[in-house]
């Protein structure tokens, strides 16, 4: 793994081999970011979990770990600073301690298929991991137990995606390409709310931090739509640009009604849906699909987005919602936002600020 600096606070780390799946902040340590990766677009090949820090010299590896198939999701313990857990193209979920540096600590193997998602609850009182496999099923997991809790079926068709509400205890929702969203309930059997959200294969999904009845579902169709749970005969909100699949959607920890998504279109955008024209900014300079998407809990305003780089390399680019533009040269490369200025990676490695 190689390394190259950049001026403006930027800098870049290569990671030879590896196509980014997904990119989670840490929710203790700003500037930590954990990355889900795999050899070959997961075809074939490992996957390997990096774990890497911003600090005055740039950014800093962590840690590396590698597993016998590609890694597609990764989560952060909300209980402890150091813990992930990956889902992985055989199916299993690993558990790793990022202050060790072997591993994993545990592994649990129940899908039959690809487990593509994967994420610890946010709500206190309850460590609970929700996992979603392109065998149509999401099972509830307690990290302690070496078995799954529960096994949750309905979909017609692979997941894609599952969250837990942030408000809600014991509440997660689940993307499939069924073209479906449904609403679970740990405590009750059965789904509680389907939600007919697309006409296409939905890809991601994630929930409002300020409003627990709202989430937003990213489709095949290139669209982006808002869902109210008390009344889901139609879409809140509709947000149009994406010409390729949404990959990924999240919505912004720190203002109610602002998101982002990626695409297979190569972008990322930056939205608000309470605005009558709601696309803030698109940032162009990725150059492969981009995959992995997640906004930071420490630093407003700042964005992690990973793509999947035909020259089997990462790329973790960070950028500050509708301010910031940044793209890496086959690199993985990480922006601490600067004020009002703009800060731009050139596709040979050097930083301008303007």
């Amino acid at each position: 793994m190689g390394t190259a600096g950049g001026g403006g606070g930027a800098s870049a780390l290569r990671l030879p081999g590896l196509h980014g799946y997904a990119v989670e902040f840490s929710p203790y340590w700003p500037g930590r970011v954990a990355c889900a990766a795999a050899q070959y677009y997961g075809i074939a090949g490992c996957g390997t979990l990096v774990v890497l820090e911003q600090n005055e010299a740039g950014i800093v590896l962590l840690r590396s770990f590698d597993w016998n198939d590609g890694l597609f999701d990764v989560t952060w313990s909300e209980n402890n600073e150091h813990v992930l857990i990956t889902s992985s193209g055989d199916g299993s979920l690993q558990i790793w301690d990022a202050a060790k540096t072997k591993g994993p600590l545990q592994v649990y193997k129940e899908h039959t298929q690809e487990a593509y998602s994967v994420d610890w609850s946010q709500t206190r009182g309850e460590q609970l991991v929700v996992s979603g496999s392109w065998d149509q099923t999401a099972k509830l997991w307690d990290p302690a137990v070496g078995k799954s809790l529960c096994t949750f079926k309905g979909h017609e068709g692979v997941i894609y995606s599952t969250i837990w509400s942030p408000h809600i205890p014991g509440c997660f929702a689940s993307a499939s390409g069924d073209q479906t969203l449904r609403i679970w309930d740990v405590k009750a059997p059965g789904v509680r709310l389907v939600i007919p959200a697309h006409q296409a294969e939905i890809l991601s999904c994630d929930w409002c931090k300020y409003d627990e009845n709202l989430l937003v579902t990213g489709a095949v169709d290139c669209s982006l739509k808002g869902w109210d749970l008390r009344n889901i005969r139609q879409p809140v909100f509709i947000l149009l640009g994406h010409t390729y699949a949404i990959r990924r959607v999240k919505f912004s920890p720190f203002h109610a009604t602002l998101l982002a998504s990626c695409s297979y279109d190569f972008t990322v955008r930056f939205w608000d849906f309470s605005k009558p024209n709601p696309l803030l900014e698109t940032v162009e300079h990725h150059t492969e699909f981009t995959c992995g998407l997640d906004l930071s809990l420490h630093n407003r305003g700042q964005c992690a987005a990973v793509h999947s780089g035909s020259r089997r390399e990462q790329e973790l680019q960070s950028a500050a919602e509708g301010s910031l533009l940044c793209r890496g040269s086959n690199t993985v490369s990480f922006v601490i936002p600067t004020g009002k200025d703009i800060i731009k990676i050139m596709q040979d490695g050097f930083s301008q600020i303007y």
